[in-house]
């Protein structure tokens, strides 16, 4: 695999004026195909401004199929197994039911684990050339305070600290998880969350002044399922009656089902699909106000907008022709929905690009936009994307690797070697499959030998070679 060195790009080097504001959404859990553009199912009119006024990236791909692994490579640059977030820092006893105490909660592995303190993420990387940095939503990579955004380069935070919360009383699975800055608070208690993410994003942005360039990281936690042990609310998403309205469904919303092992109702896939939709929706809305803001601000051109999901959908998602979805490594846990609008850095108006680009490529591409100083001595993942998002050239990234547990995957050129083990295998040529239907393992052997053998490089260099880093590794 090829690796961009950190070579230190110039700080300073854009004058102030120059310099672009960041305004980085990420969705959590959205399909590959739930964009009112493309699917009529869905009304998302703001998504579909960016997409109308930018480009949207058709094989844009995560780093990880789930939640913590996809944001730790997003704000590094760096492959799960070089920074050190390699699997989900969850707990798994809500699965079966149980509420924790506050005593039992302090010491497990939700509460402590975290990103290695020694990486180094965006908003540390812009600090040095001016940047103001917030972020309003979901976390995810570690509550203990060595951990939260204030210590990782962010100046403000107001958000959900681990991977999901009920909507209205902002727990997981029964433990309160919002907080400001620091500290944990419950001021916002009932009110929807992507409404509070909204507030805080709109205070944000009305507060910087016009020479003081910003970076705006926006983590909606929808439409990921709630985190709720209420067997009617767990297993769907939760959103406002007005928004619900705009999905109606004919059926009942609950069934009998088995959840912690007793017979009891749970929501109707027709319920889980309401749910989700309703939730992109009004998470859509909050973004179209943010969007009328730069507008009404006159800072529009120069800020680059850039949307994505985290992982391939799940739930009541749709993720079009792609198999698969989150936590998988086909096409559908890792290709997601991508979006980015920046008129003043050359992006297309109204374009659509198949270039093979991955959210690796935002760390280096924001550095170079902001002439910001990249980190010494820090081996990154990814490459340079402005001219191939401008049509000047094709994409530098030529293969890209996943490994989730026992499960594998690779693309290499238009290949792609998949590995779910009893979940299915095989090798496709995604020039003439996108669904991966034609395992063509038997007829091009010597293809499927090779992207095997560039794999166990690729994981000989980031995880056995490479300097090591936490929570997971053994050094």
């Amino acid at each position: 695999m090829r690796v961009l060195l950190c070579l230190a790009f110039l700080a300073g080097a854009l004058e102030a004026s120059d310099r672009p504001n960041i305004l980085l959404i990420v969705s959590d859990d959205q399909g590959y195909n739930d964009l009112g553009l493309l699917n009529e199912k869905i009304i998302t009119p703001n998504l579909d401004r960016i997409a109308r006024e930018g480009t949207r990236l058709t094989s844009f791909y995560v780093a990880w199929p789930a939640c913590t692994p996809s944001r730790g490579a997003l704000l590094t640059g760096r492959y799960p197994q070089r920074n050190g977030i390699y699997d989900m820092i969850r707990n798994e006893a809500p699965d079966f039911g149980h509420k924790y105490t506050e005593e039992e909660y302090a010491v497990t592995w939700e509460r402590i684990g975290g990103m290695d303190v020694r990486e180094v993420l965006i908003p540390e990387l812009l600090k040095s050339n001016g940047y103001v940095s917030g972020i309003f939503g979901k976390w995810d990579l570690g509550i203990n305070k060595r951990f939260l955004p204030l210590a990782r380069g962010f100046d403000e935070f107001y958000g959900l600290v681990n991977t999901g919360i009920d909507y209205y009383t902002h727990e997981r699975y029964g433990v309160h998880s919002m907080y400001r800055d620091n500290d944990r608070t419950t001021e916002d208690q009932g009110t929807y969350a992507t409404f509070l993410f909204e507030r805080e994003a709109l205070r944000f942005l009305e507060e910087r002044s016009a020479d003081e360039p910003f970076f705006l990281y926006l983590p909606f936690n929808a439409p990921h399922n709630s985190s709720a042990l209420d067997p009617k609310i767990r297993g769907t998403v939760q959103a406002p009656k007005e928004f619900e309205a705009l999905y109606p469904i004919k059926g009942e919303p609950y069934k009998m089902g088995q959840r912690y092992g007793k017979e009891t109702l749970v929501p109707t896939p027709e319920l889980r699909s309401q749910g989700y939709r309703a939730a992109v929706t009004c998470m859509d809305a909050s973004i179209g106000k943010l969007l009328d803001v730069l507008d009404r601000r006159g800072i529009a051109d120069n800020t680059i907008v850039l949307f994505f999901s985290d992982n391939g959908g799940s739930g009541g998602a749709d993720n079009g022709d792609l198999r698969g979805r989150k936590g998988q490594t086909w096409e559908g846990g890792v290709r997601v929905l991508s979006l980015i609008r920046w008129p003043a850095g050359g992006i297309p108006a109204g374009t659509v690009n198949d270039a093979f680009l991955t959210s690796l490529e935002v760390f280096p591409s924001l550095a170079s936009a902001t002439g910001a100083r990249l980190p010494e001595g820090v081996v990154l993942d990814g490459y340079d994307w402005w001219s191939t998002l401008r049509g000047q050239s094709e994409s530098p990234r030529k293969n890209m690797y996943w490994q989730r547990k026992a499960t594998k995957a690779a693309r290499v050129g238009d290949w792609k070697w998949v590995d779910m083990g009893e979940g299915g295998s095989g090798l496709f040529n995604l020039s003439s499959d996108l669904g991966e239907n034609r395992d063509l393992s038997e007829t091009r052997p010597e293809i499927l030998a090779s992207i095997k053998k560039q794999f166990d490089e690729w994981y000989r260099e980031t995880m056995i070679e490479a300097e090591p880093r936490g929570p997971f590794k053994d050094f």
